[in-house]
């Protein structure tokens, strides 16, 4: 019962070969990048290369894509080739070995303009039913991947379980205003109420999917933090959610203010992980609350598998903007 985890020298590639070496569990890891959780070094293109790495496997966890820093680095053709031809790839290289579960990992920025409402308009509630409009090449690749894979589903019988991770990284955000104005984990901190997902729960998501993909055959689910806000709070989240924040959690901006923190003034999406909940039976530990109890103890708020993985950042240089480089 070998599982093969492409992008196993990245945050969650690591967190996952880890886990599943903790657990005394027979993986690989397969990377561009050498490193201690790399067993096969090698592009996701090469199909002999993809073949022998499969050999032994009986699953396969797609972890390895080109994110969206990468867009200012990286050419078009290589989003096509790592995202949507190295995808396909694999899921030839699986059909052929009968792999029994396919699990990519793809992006909650799949949805694309789909999060953005009008100015006027109430925060959006981000279920797996929101139809994706792609704002990048990111997701335009993420998403192209996604119909590979479900195609192969269908047509190949192959099962598969797409997850749209919200962010897990523990780097500063790649907006230079949003990094100018707070500290990265004021904003990890106050993400954990709509969009973030800390790196243990999704590790736990994955390894569930790959367990539950043949009783499914076909499924898409979101993987992020439970949020604490109701379809009610939406207009007010949009309006002023720091007001919403106070009401539920009246000690949450005394705990902030001691750090030299703000509460998130406008939230403009919320995203809704209760179908991953339902039938992967997947219970995340990490959410708004628990960072609260962390800051109350003096403690940090992410898991200790995030803190093991630690910040890798994305280029392997740093750059006159830090680990982002200049768009």
């Amino acid at each position: 019962m070998t599982v093969l985890v492409t992008g196993s020298s990245g945050h969650l590639g690591e967190a996952l070969v880890r886990s599943l070496r903790r657990a005394n569990r027979p993986v690989r890891g397969l990377d561009l990048n050498p490193s201690p959780f790399t067993d096969f070094v090698g592009s996701i293109c090469d199909r002999d290369f993809v073949g022998r790495c499969m050999a032994e496997a009986t699953s396969v966890i797609h972890a390895a894509t080109l994110h969206k820093p990468h867009l200012v680095t990286h050419t078009s053709k290589d989003f096509v080739d790592a995202n949507i031809t190295g995808t396909l790839v694999l899921l030839e290289a699986a059909v052929s070995k009968r792999i029994s579960a396919f699990v990519f990992t793809s992006t909650t920025s799949a949805f694309g303009s789909a999060l953005r409402p009008g100015a006027s308009e109430a925060a959006t509630w981000i279920t797996e039913d929101v139809a994706s409009v792609p704002k990048n090449l990111y997701g335009v690749t993420k998403i192209a991947a996604e119909n590979l894979c479900e195609l192969f589903a269908r047509k190949q019988a192959l099962p598969v379980v797409i997850l749209r991770t919200s962010r897990f990284f523990p780097e500063p955000d790649d907006d230079p205003a949003v990094r100018e104005r707070y500290q990265a984990a004021n904003v990890q901190a106050n993400e954990m109420l709509y969009r973030r997902v800390d790196l243990e729960d999704a590790v736990s998501a994955h390894l569930l999917a790959a367990e539950c993909a043949s009783r499914f055959r076909f499924r898409r689910y979101i993987v992020s933090a439970t949020t604490p806000f109701s379809r009610d709070d939406l207009p007010d989240l949009r309006a002023n959610a720091a007001h919403v924040v106070r009401r539920k959690f009246p000690n949450a901006e005394p705990l902030f203010l001691a750090r030299g923190w703000a509460l998130v003034p406008k939230i403009d999406r919320v995203y809704i992980n209760a179908l991953a909940r339902r039938e992967l039976g997947w219970e995340p530990k990490y959410d708004f609350q628990h960072v609260l109890n962390c800051l109350r103890t003096g403690d940090d708020f992410r898991s200790p598998l995030a803190k093991t993985v630690g910040i890798k950042g994305y280029h392997g240089r740093f750059f006159s903007d830090g680990i982002y480089p200049v768009a």
